[in-house]
């Protein structure tokens, strides 16, 4: 390896460069003295090699370091590359077939006892590994997790630019704008009183760089959300955005198809193209949820018909009313669970939304568990089991609510049924969810707001519903989800000055708040502003699937704990009195 203290990696070396002289540098893993030799398992960002100390091959001063040196001390050694003796190859190692017999050392630091082993299967909590960050990325599972994000990305910027988008860097001091989440404000030095903000994302920008005519923008943006965090969520984190102009919903959606099979393709993950679209309420109806992972089934069924004359109020009442539900799934072997341990799925149920869980357990030997099948007449029961599939064994969960209400509980509970029942799901499942809802309301604030956000393209034949039924529109939008995740999302854009005072003004902005918060994007939009469209991938969560990981924190190199902090460095930390006032602040 050119400009390095070593010739080679640790994971470099195979059978073919047995009888080469190598120089090698890493810390040391594990060292083994068997009385006489001494073995070292030594370790670096690519692999690990083993090294053998032999005092008839080294001389005495090179034993004797050998002798000394311990774990995580970061040395160099130089030596001959040898095959290893018969019956003790290490098929777990890449290197496994050879080692290096040591000629030279050279100690470049010790090192402090680590406070947890730099091992991958070493349950470590995860506080400790986040403040001893720098010793954690050693461990090989989360370098191999950094080298699969640098890889992908690569991927990503080869096929962004073999398909002509240009690569634009846009400003992350900029102004405060509403797009779903709390800004983090930045107060200026130079104008006392006056706040940048952090981007949540370049959405703005990237339509003005469609109204200069760039055509084709990407860009990896990092973007910043003041938010409660989760499992796949950073107060910063990383998109691939992605704008085009001049262009149609199906020329974006096969300009990304087209980039992502090829980036994907790179890391060893096949797309199959044209990737399925399921229509919005398709997708909530059948699985309960907008990012569906259809690798298996347990999907919801409308029985609402079912139980229109049925002697339980709350299910006859609920079919016989306008806009309300009886809606159900089967958690085939559940119904095998005892008593208890159903019953407590109400509780889970509570947490999607449901005021309670009505249930019927199937038992295998022909029994029925519930609270309330003695309110079902046998036609009601025969029809039930035909449309649910039921077999001995299962358990129908029913939700009585709204249609997006009934969908949203039951895809919770068939999310968490499927990892209670540790159903396998094999592969990787890519989709597109498309034409969204343009609007929902928001119950906390009785008024209208976006699904997406409020620059989406409404459908154009529905535009005349804008002042008689806004929550009947549906959008050019588009989300790619995989794995049950939404991976990323995008749609078409207003390129159009007057529907976009009108869609703000919908939204409850008063044209005084529209110009003071958007007035550079509505000025921008009267100069001949072309048609648009574009995506925001979410590198850290498609990284977290690719690499396995159960949370995105396992991909990032130095993530936050869920209440915003930096257990490394103890961020966020006080400042001076000084530092406020040279910001024009004080704290009360």
């Amino acid at each position: 390896m050119s400009y390095s203290m070593h010739t080679h990696t640790c994971g470099e070396l195979r059978e073919s460069n047995i009888g080469e002289e190598v120089t090698l540098t890493g810390w040391v893993w594990h060292r083994r003295d068997h009385g006489g030799l001494i073995f070292v398992d030594l370790r670096d960002r690519a692999g690990v090699t083993q090294l053998e100390f032999d005092p008839e091959v080294c001389d005495e001063a090179t034993f004797h370091e050998a002798e000394t040196i311990r774990s995580e001390w970061p040395i160099m050694v130089s030596g001959t590359v040898r095959e290893r003796p018969e019956g003790q190859n290490n098929d777990k190692l890449a290197t496994g077939a050879i080692e290096v017999y040591v000629t030279k050392i050279v100690v470049l630091n010790r090192s402090k006892t680590p406070p947890f082993q730099i091992e991958d299967h070493v349950d470590t909590a995860e506080d400790v590994r986040l403040r001893y960050r720098y010793l954690d990325l050693r461990r090989p599972k989360m370098m191999s997790n950094l080298k699969l994000r640098s890889d992908f990305t690569f991927a990503l910027r080869e096929a962004f630019h073999g398909s002509d988008f240009m690569e634009v860097e846009t400003p992350s001091l900029f102004k405060s704008t509403p797009e779903g989440a709390r800004d983090f404000l930045v107060p200026s030095r130079m104008q006392p009183g006056h706040f940048y903000a952090l981007p949540q994302s370049p959405q703005l920008l990237k339509e003005l760089l469609m109204v200069g005519g760039v055509e084709r923008y990407y860009q990896v943006a990092k973007c910043f959300r003041d938010e409660d965090l989760r499992k796949d969520r950073q107060p910063e984190f990383t998109q691939v955005d992605v704008e085009m102009s001049f262009v149609t919903q199906d020329d974006v959606m096969g300009a990304l198809e087209h980039v992502l099979a090829e980036a994907f393709g790179k890391m060893g993950v096949k797309l199959e193209l044209p990737l399925r679209r399921i229509q919005y309420w398709d997708a909530m109806d059948t699985y309960g949820t907008d990012k569906p992972d259809t690798r298996y089934g347990m999907e919801l069924h409308d029985v609402t018909p079912i139980f229109s004359a049925s002697k339980f109020k709350l299910f006859a009442t609920a079919a016989n009313t306008e806009g309300r539900y009886v809606k159900a799934i089967n958690a085939k072997g559940a119904g095998k669970w005892p008593r208890a341990r159903i019953d407590r799925l109400a509780d889970v149920a509570t947490e999607f939304g449901a005021k309670g869980l009505a249930y019927i357990a199937f038992r295998e030997d022909g029994s029925v568990t519930s609270p309330i099948v003695k309110f079902f007449s046998d036609e009601e029961m025969a029809a039930l089991r035909a449309e649910m599939n039921v077999e001995p064994g299962d358990l129908v969960m029913f939700a009585v609510e709204s249609r997006l209400h009934a969908d949203e509980i039951l895809g919770g509970m068939r999310s968490h049924m499927a990892n209670e029942l540790e159903v396998p799901r094999e592969g990787h499942d890519f989709l597109w969810v498309v034409n969204f809802p343009l609007f929902h309301w928001d119950e906390d604030r009785k008024c209208l707001d976006s699904e997406h956000q409020p620059f989406t393209q409404p459908n154009e034949d529905q535009i005349d519903l804008l002042d008689t039924d806004p929550l009947a529109m549906g959008s050019h939008t588009y989300d790619f989800v995989m794995d049950g995740y939404e991976a990323g999302g995008g749609g078409m854009r207003i390129h159009n000055a007057k529907l976009q005072e009108k869609i703000l003004e919908k939204l409850g902005f008063t044209p005084e708040r529209a110009q003071a918060q958007f007035g550079f994007l509505m000025n921008a939009l009267e100069f001949g502003a072309p048609p648009m469209g574009g995506f925001a991938l979410g590198l850290d969560r498609v990284c977290m699937l690719l690499a396995g990981a159960d949370n995105i924190r396992e991909v990032m190199a130095f993530p936050k704990t869920a209440s915003g902090s930096d257990l490394m460095s103890a961020a966020p930390s006080e400042v001076t009195g000084a530092q406020l006032k040279e910001v024009s602040l004080r704290l009360l």
